[in-house]
């Protein structure tokens, strides 16, 4: 006989559960729980009016997508700028993105040449950030931000390696937006329109240098002085 599946949660408590995730998640990446900040699962619970159960199983997911640690015997909390997973991330990147986009700009066809124009497009158009929302970027750029760095790459046609690109871009997220606020005069919009440029100029040696640097610099400014805030 095959084995019994584990029982399911209880819709409401699966909707409480997602509620309390989305939040959290969101609360994160707004900047309301500070680098370094601990996650009490009993002060999260009262805030939510939920139970405790539930919340430990919105931190539980949180922890899945890098965005707090589970620490033995010390509970929840959210990463430190200083955490070493950030520069290992960007080590990641720099290996493989450039080959993926040397390969995309080789085999990448007009049909991809204007996913990437038009990807740009929105990126440029779409605001950065909005007031009632936090000092963070906003969500509709942050998509539209990772749209154009996945169309650079998509005429690889090698689905193993996007991929890669989407789990290594998840796992990112938290230290762009880290990244930004603290760095809120770098040119990101000259460093795409860069990237852009030499893309669809199918010039693969000044678009992966490009690049190289534009995830280096993201990197960087996570090890510089803590007291550097903005």
């Amino acid at each position: 006989m095959p084995p019994t599946p584990p029982p399911s949660s209880p819709p409401g408590k699966q909707m409480l559960s997602e509620r309390v995730y989305a939040h959290l998640r969101d609360a994160i990446m707004r900047g309301e729980h500070a680098p370094g900040a601990p996650l009490k699962p009993q002060d999260l619970a009262k805030e939510q009016g939920v139970s405790l159960a539930v919340v430990r199983e919105a931190l539980v997911r949180v922890v899945g997508e890098g965005l707090a640690d589970r620490l033995p015997n010390r509970g929840f909390a959210v990463p430190s700028f200083s955490d070493h997973r950030w520069q290992e991330i960007a080590e990641a990147r720099r290996s493989v993105e450039p080959v993926i986009l040397r390969m995309s700009i080789e085999r990448g066809d007009l049909d991809w040449e204007a996913r990437v124009r038009a990807a740009h497009h929105r990126l440029v158009r779409t605001p950065a950030y909005a007031p009632e929302e936090s000092e963070y970027y906003t969500a509709a750029w942050a998509e539209a931000h990772r749209a154009f760095h996945r169309s650079l790459l998509e005429g690889c046609g090698n689905r193993a390696l996007l991929e890669t690109f989407d789990r290594l871009w998840t796992a990112s997220e938290l230290a762009r937006r880290w990244s930004a606020h603290r760095d809120p005069d770098r040119d990101g919009p000259r460093e795409h329109r860069e990237l852009e440029e030499a893309v669809l100029a199918r010039d693969a040696d000044t678009a992966t240098a490009v690049l190289v640097r534009h995830l280096t610099m993201t990197a960087a400014v996570l090890t510089d002085d803590p007291s550097r805030t903005t």
